[in-house]
């Protein structure tokens, strides 16, 4: 069963969720929140295995909260709502630890399928989305030498090569085109990866490598 907390100060919006998430046989729901500050303090209480989390709340907001979350809470994974794809939050969101964004109008199928993903450790968006996400707001980054984050030394030629695969965008199907191996053994090298970094998943692995300055951002047309 999957333990659900939403987090949204709107509290029809809250309703509705409530009512597809229990029309679910696999979830149900744990508890509301109405601003960012209940939610890090249920999350505590209550350890969902998903926060489903609005960012734009009164107080503390949700890129707070799931900072939070992420910190004093790590076995819950978090779900920041945008209102486009695209914008600022979900890029914030990100950084602060979030397994991925979607968007408002998400339809509900989508939703479902997102949070089952989540809750099996899985990001809730394609590495590809994660990255371009991190093309549009790189310039509020300031990444230095990737050789200056002593986390890369742990890996092995192979790993290093699988993390850059993947933080480019590419699916573990198109890393083991590109690299010639098995998607298998993609797969455990990814998982190795994400030990030796201290990551939680394939979103955090571009935010990662954007941060080091291990990719780049490709420059302006």
């Amino acid at each position: 069963m999957i333990r659900l907390l939403i987090a949204d100060d709107e509290s029809l919006l809250r309703m509705a969720f409530r009512m597809v998430f229990e029309a679910e046989p696999d979830m149900e729901v744990a508890g509301e929140a109405d601003d960012g500050e209940q939610a890090a303090r249920l999350a505590r209480r209550l350890r969902p295995d998903v926060v489903l989390m609005d960012v734009r709340m009164p107080g503390l907001d949700g890129i707070e909260a799931t900072r939070r979350i992420v910190r004093d809470s790590p076995r819950s994974r978090v779900l920041i709502l945008t209102t486009f794809d695209l914008d600022e939050y979900a890029f914030a969101g990100l950084r602060a630890g979030a397994a991925g964004f979607l968007p408002k109008n998400t339809r509900p199928p989508e939703l479902l399928s997102a949070i089952r993903a989540v809750a099996a450790g899985e990001a809730a968006l394609s590495p590809r989305v994660t990255r371009r996400v991190l093309e549009r707001f790189a310039p509020q980054m300031t990444p230095g030498p990737a050789e200056r984050d002593e986390r890369l030394a742990r890996l092995t030629a192979r790993e290093y090569e699988v993390l850059t695969q993947v933080a480019r965008g590419l699916s573990n199907a198109e890393v083991a085109a590109a690299l010639r191996l098995a998607e298998a053994t993609v797969k455990t090298h990814l998982s190795r990866v994400l030990v030796k970094l201290g990551l939680r998943d394939r979103a955090q692995v571009v935010v990662f490598a954007y941060e080091s300055g291990l990719v780049r951002p490709a420059p302006p047309l």
